[in-house]
């Protein structure tokens, strides 16, 4: 499986961004997983070529949202890495991310993600959300990985 992280820009330079975590756990996990950062007019091109090649989809809370089990991975994933008012954007915004299957992770465990205000109920961070694929796919160690460095970077905010 694929990850990429479509990254508001403004991200980028806050430190309780938690893609960055990701990103930096992921190599030592073998995770394939990547960041692209959004523009409106003018999408990543290996990004757009990724969704045309490969079986994509967004992970994205939507009514149409199909939920993601083990039995039922694309090979490639888009997680929108931002707040969720910037993530409502970059979807209305990006007619490729509209045109993809829309998943959801199965329901259940509430966010420990504590760093932001305004977060939408039932919402994980992104963090969250890529250890929830990483224990659907079998990734159990990263899994774990990335529960802690969250935990780290939510006693230390």
């Amino acid at each position: 499986m694929r990850i990429t992280l479509l990254t508001h820009s403004t991200e980028l330079s806050k430190p309780s961004n938690t893609g960055a975590l990701v990103l930096n756990l992921a190599a030592d996990y073998s995770v394939d997983c990547e960041r692209v950062i959004w523009q409106r007019k003018v999408p990543d091109e290996r990004l757009l070529q990724w969704i045309e090649h490969y079986s994509s989809g967004l992970l994205y809370p939507h009514e149409h949202a199909q939920p993601l089990s083990r039995d039922a991975l694309p090979e490639h994933l888009v997680l929108i890495d931002s707040t969720w008012q910037q993530a409502r954007k970059i979807r209305n915004q990006s007619a490729y991310l509209k045109a993809l299957p829309h998943y959801q992770l199965p329901s259940g465990k509430a966010s420990e993600y504590t760093l932001r205000r305004n977060q939408r109920e039932g919402g994980l961070c992104t963090s969250e959300c890529v250890s929830a694929l990483a224990r659907l796919a079998g990734l159990e160690g990263f899994a774990s990985a990335l529960d802690d460095a969250l935990a780290k970077l939510t006693k230390a905010g």
